[in-house]
């Protein structure tokens, strides 16, 4: 029976190394995930997607993967994932897993022997080898600037001691890219796949899956200035730049056709397998129409709606970017997906109430400009969820929104890890700060994230207001509004649904889902309560819908 679970589904990220710490290392863990998942079949979400557990060196968290078919030890072991997956079927829970294919660490057995052979050698064939430029070789092969600062190229000494070819990476330099016009990586890769499809996975999320191929003869190319660090145009969207139908000025790398063949072969190998296994794609891609080409039916199920995620707080545009969404994924027969936070971004819960512009990838710290309003935040983040979670589609939730967890600011420089901190000299302060351990006890050691009181980034101490059990069976906290919103999502079918915009006033968003009206004050004024039975608000009401603040009544 084809039930298509995932044109529906609300899917909980899961940051291994920050959710649970099963055995009081400081470090999250698989015996730490498997301990806590019955709290999220208690929330209501229908899959969890887990990011990378795989042999790394952790110079990026886990993203540089040296061994994509084993567990790293701090996070467990092989029999730990497959008890963690089995408790999670059990529990009802689905479980998708973060594949890294665009680059592998450079402790891959694959690029260590890429380093101990020869110029043009099967090796080396594996990734992306060139020789420099200039007379001596000694300029990088082009002027590609790597996504954490820097250039995107690194020489190698050969195994002569002799200065040598230059390999690119798009990311760290101990990431390097693979070069995905060889069959040899291509079928590795089938068997990745096949490996964790065989132990059980329900599917994998794909990261940047828009950079595994790039342009022939690799052209010099310089992204303009306001570009996201991920690719898209990073233009105004109050212009339409996610939803026109003209084409954005990709780079070189970023989103070339060749990828396409790829993920048509990736759904053959899925397809192969019962129980609708899936993937989705993180494209960072514009236009809509061009990003919807990554979920025609025969290649992914899902991408990621990251101009969703980037709509500033404005009726107006958020309108725009919710009907371009579904226009441009229903055309390919595919759902839209919806999503306000991950591992990668500013917390919404902070995002929603900056005071100024903050570019993607730079993170906050304590110098930024343009620092939060957290009163504010909060108040257009818990209506901002409310309006996700009654859009027809699939939702995904990043661990620790659920108790309007604020992205922490005011980290320790000595206490960060993400490579943009330290490729930038601390001009970027990066991803930490949307990953640090999440509370689960407030009065527990390191609230209750593991048994002893370490962490691998520290929590404030604001958060034991916020922990998990602080937030039980308070009406008013934001735990409680989650779990009402999700399953009054599933008992009203509004992510099988259709919208029937209403006229509203200037700064509100009104429409009609099956049984349920929903309106969002985006706007700096109260405004008129509609009228109806009230099943959900994300504010206090006052006789009046205050700014910042949706309310779901039955219609």
């Amino acid at each position: 029976m084809t039930t298509e679970w995932w044109r529906t589904a609300a899917i909980y990220q899961i940051y291994p190394r920050s959710f649970a710490d099963g055995n009081g290392d400081g470090m999250g863990d698989l015996p730490g995930i498997a301990s806590r998942l019955g709290s999220l079949q208690a929330l209501g979400v229908d899959a969890v997607w887990l990011s990378p557990f795989f042999t790394s060196p952790q110079k990026d968290a886990g993203y540089d993967v040296a061994d994509y078919c084993d567990v790293d030890p701090r996070f467990g072991t092989l029999a730990d994932f497959d008890a963690m997956l089995a408790e999670a079927h059990r529990l009802g829970l689905r479980v998708i897993v973060d594949l890294v294919p665009n680059h592998s660490s450079d402790r891959h057995a694959w690029f260590q022997a890429a380093l101990a052979s020869a110029p043009g050698s099967p090796e080396r064939a594996r990734y992306l080898f060139r020789d420099g430029r200039g007379p001596a070789g000694d300029q990088p092969p082009n002027n590609w600037e790597s996504v954490f600062g820097g250039p995107a190229w690194s020489r190698i000494a050969e195994p002569d001691g002799t200065p040598g070819q230059w390999y690119l990476h798009l990311f760290d330099a101990s990431q390097p890219d693979f070069d995905w016009t060889n069959e040899e990586v291509r079928e590795e890769f089938r068997r990745i796949l096949r490996f964790w499809l065989d132990r059980g996975v329900d599917g994998f999320r794909v990261d940047v899956a828009h950079g595994l191929a790039k342009a022939e003869g690799l052209p010099d190319f310089r992204p303009p200035a306001d570009a996201g660090s991920m690719g898209g145009a990073g233009v105004d969207l109050a212009l339409e730049p996610e939803i026109s139908d003209e084409p954005a000025d990709h780079a070189p790398y970023w989103a070339q056709p060749g990828v396409h063949e790829i993920y048509r072969d990736w759904r053959r190998v899925l397809d192969e397998y019962p129980g609708e296994r899936i993937l989705t794609a993180e494209a960072w891609v514009d236009p809509m129409s061009r990003l919807a080409e990554w979920v025609r039916p025969d290649e992914m199920h899902q991408a990621f709606n990251f101009a969703y995620l980037e709509t500033p707080w404005d009726a107006t545009l958020l309108r725009r970017v919710i009907d371009a969404s579904i226009a441009a994924f229903g055309s390919v027969g595919a759902p839209s997906t919806w999503v306000l936070s991950n591992h990668d971004v500013v917390r919404h819960a902070t995002r929603l109430g900056l005071t100024e512009d903050n570019p993607q990838g730079h993170g906050l710290g304590p110098a930024s400009t343009g620092l939060p309003d957290p009163a504010a935040g909060l108040r257009r983040a818990r209506a901002a969820t409310l309006l996700m979670l009654a859009l027809p589609g699939s939702a995904y939730l990043y661990q620790g929104e659920e108790l309007g967890l604020p992205e922490v600011v005011d980290l320790p420089d000595a206490a960060r890890q993400d490579p943009t901190w330290f490729r930038t000299h601390g001009q970027r302060y990066g991803r930490d700060g949307c990953r640090v351990p999440i509370p689960w006890s407030g009065d527990a050691p390191s609230y209750g994230f593991g048994p002893g009181a370490a962490s691998w980034l520290p929590q404030p101490a604001s958060w034991a207001a916020l922990a998990r059990d602080r937030q039980e069976g308070d009406p008013a906290s934001t735990l409680e509004m989650y779990r009402a919103a999700l399953r009054l999502r599933r008992e009203h079918g509004l992510a099988a649904g259709a919208l029937e915009w209403a006229d509203a006033p200037e700064g509100v968003l009104d429409f009609r889902n099956g049984s349920v009206r929903v309106v969002t004050n985006a706007g700096t004024a109260p405004v008129e309560l509609p009228a109806g039975e009230l099943l959900l608000a994300s504010a206090p009401l006052d006789g009046t819908l205050p700014p910042d603040t949706t309310v779901w009544l039955r219609a």
